[in-house]
């Protein structure tokens, strides 16, 4: 036992061990970049360079809020938190948001009093060479947090290697600003500063965005719910996989539930093997946990009722807004027939099971009809 809990806590161990390491150098690396081109832009009364400098304090300061994180998102489940605390990512995330676009808003101010009261840079070629350099460590750094973030799927260093990477031409654009001042007096610090600015705002209000999207739920990959569905399928006793639905709880923790259509003839025992069998394929070809298995029974021996299904599958497929027709199931004795319909959200549920039930109704009137209204979470739309 002790060697299995030993193997599943490696992973995130070293998951952790990455972002905080890969966080820290990002730190060092800013904290320089900050001293560096504040001393700069006082010395040569430069916006543009200050600026540049707010906005690299901002990523230091992303990188500890990202370490924090992590390192509370690591805490083990408890009674309050049985799913443990992965989502706390996304708060961090949503802490580092916040801290970019309120440097860009402060830089956007500042740019513009100096655009209405200009003051002329005094640049040295000393100057230039350290801004050259800056950024130049902003690229490297830039492709080497990128590179890890996606390595451990975190969110939160790829977005502060991309945003690093977008610094660099940042510090470039200053670089060009000062090199046009010294050969034609022309000054560009404000203007450049106004942009960086704006540059900063709209990548804080991506970040954000997207980490609401995180928060509030999105539709699951559409590569990971085609692979899941692939591997439940690729048994001969499954027909069909649907509803499909995984929750996410932090970076790579993620529990999924869904729907088997099965042959009517199987006992609870064959259920109860398949079901096992297929939790344990899902989870080790994918990482998720399958905590649900629902099932829906289809006729075997019947024509009759493979007759029904087909004719009322082409009825309900008619309509553009009907997006997946199954678990259908007929008692041709009783004349009743079940199945389940995945509704576009362009239509509303009810106004869509009212015309099934109407046109079905018409059609077959000795039967007894029950449509259940799906919202699939993993069908891409047609």
């Amino acid at each position: 036992m002790s060697k299995n809990k030993t193997n599943t806590k490696t992973p995130e161990l070293n998951r952790d061990k990455i972002i905080i390491r890969t966080s820290v150098i990002g730190i060092l690396a800013n904290v320089l970049l900050v001293a560096f081109k504040a001393f700069i832009g006082i010395m040569s009364n430069s916006i543009a360079v200050i600026l540049d400098a707010v906005n690299n304090l901002s990523d230091a300061l992303s990188s500890i809020i990202t370490i924090v994180g992590t390192k509370l998102s690591g805490k083990l489940p408890d009674k309050k938190h049985p799913f443990g605390h992965g989502r706390i990512e996304y708060l961090s995330a949503m802490i580092v948001s916040g801290i970019v676009l309120y440097a860009g808003i402060t830089s956007a101010v500042e740019s513009v009093k100096k655009i209405i009261e200009p003051e002329k840079p005094d640049y040295s070629v000393v100057s230039l060479i350290i801004i050259a350099v800056a950024v130049a460590v902003k690229i490297v750094l830039g492709r080497y947090v990128k590179a890890q973030g996606k390595k451990v799927n975190s969110g939160s260093l790829v977005a502060s290697g991309s945003d690093a990477m977008f610094d660099a031409i940042l510090s470039a654009s200053v670089l060009a600003s000062a090199v046009i001042f010294m050969l034609t007096g022309i000054s560009l610090e404000a203007y450049v500063g106004a942009v960086i600015s704006l540059i900063i705002i709209k990548s804080g209000i991506e970040m954000m965005i997207e980490t609401l999207n995180e928060i509030l739920g999105m539709r699951a990959d559409k590569e990971i719910t085609d692979k899941i569905k692939a591997l439940l399928t690729e048994e001969p006793e499954v027909r069909g996989a649907y509803d499909l639905i995984i929750h996410n709880y932090g970076p790579d923790k993620n529990l999924a539930s869904v729907h088997l259509e099965l042959p009517d003839t199987m006992s609870v025992k064959e259920v109860d093997k398949l079901t096992r069998k297929l939790e344990a394929k899902v989870y080790k070809e994918t990482g998720i946990i399958l905590t649900g298995v629902g099932l829906y029974s289809y006729n075997t021996s019947n024509d009759e009722a493979a007759k029904l299904r087909n004719e009322v599958l082409e009825k309900v497929m008619s309509h553009d807004w009907a997006v997946q027709f199954h678990g259908f199931y007929a008692d041709t004795e009783a004349k009743e027939m079940t199945f389940d319909v995945v509704m576009s959200f362009d239509i509303n549920p009810k106004e869509g099971l009212d015309t099934l039930y109407k046109e079905l109704c018409q059609a077959y009137p000795d039967y007894k009809i029950v449509i259940a209204p799906d919202v699939d979470v993993s069908v891409t739309e047609l």
